[in-house]
């Protein structure tokens, strides 16, 4: 890792981290550009160089979060539901502890006039995000209609779903309920959420066994 890419990935992951923290329970279009700016004492023109659009922070969040989730599935592997049920319970744990983020997120996913791009995460910014992980880099990233897709496949072959539809369908119904449950929750106040992403996952899956 050169000095360079090594600090350019820990500023990256500076603003990123102290963005989570300012946004709390509040909405993300609440936080301004000089407030990140601020307290992760850069300018302006530095952080536009790593997000060209603040909004690119909520989808450099995701992609954090994914790796996240691929890490701790290769520690510990899950296959079929119980993978489906382990991506349900760090969502909810994540909405519980940053739900400002979360929602925003989603509100983001949802808004018609932007286009939805993946956004880079480099070897070096894995590497200090895990760096007890070995081969970290070799991990390929994984969106989170890939990992239910692949999940559900699974549980189509283990026959822990039965109904006959396709794979897709399956997904689509795993992934509207991903993020219906996240707005739910917000709705209705919901606590814990954990309990009330499972109770959905459950229901659902009556319709698929």
């Amino acid at each position: 890792m050169s000095l360079r890419k090594e600090k350019a990935a820990i500023l990256k992951l500076a603003i990123l981290d102290h963005t989570i923290k300012m946004i709390g329970t509040k909405s993300f279009d609440k936080i301004h550009v000089d407030e990140i700016c601020k307290k992760t004492k850069i300018s302006k023109v530095t952080l536009f160089k790593y997000f060209p659009q603040k909004e690119d922070l909520l989808l450099y969040y995701f992609r954090v979060w994914s790796l996240r989730r691929l890490v701790e599935l290769k520690e510990k592997p899950r296959e079929g539901l119980a993978g489906i049920q382990f991506l349900f319970d760090k969502i909810s744990e994540d909405f519980e502890a940053h739900p400002g983020i979360i929602l925003s997120w989603v509100g983001y996913l949802s808004d018609m006039g932007r286009t939805i791009k993946p956004f880079p995460l480099k070897a070096e910014e894995k590497k200090l995000l895990f760096p007890e992980v070995k081969d970290i880099q070799l991990i390929e990233l994984q969106s989170l209609d890939q990992m239910i897709e692949k999940f559900s496949l699974e549980a189509i072959f283990k026959k822990e779903i039965t109904k006959t539809t396709s794979t897709r369908d399956i997904t689509n119904a795993f992934m509207a309920l991903f993020y219906g449950s996240i707005i739910n929750a917000y709705i209705n106040q919901v606590n814990p959420a954990k309990m009330f992403f499972r109770k959905n996952v459950e229901t659902l899956l009556k319709g698929l066994s």
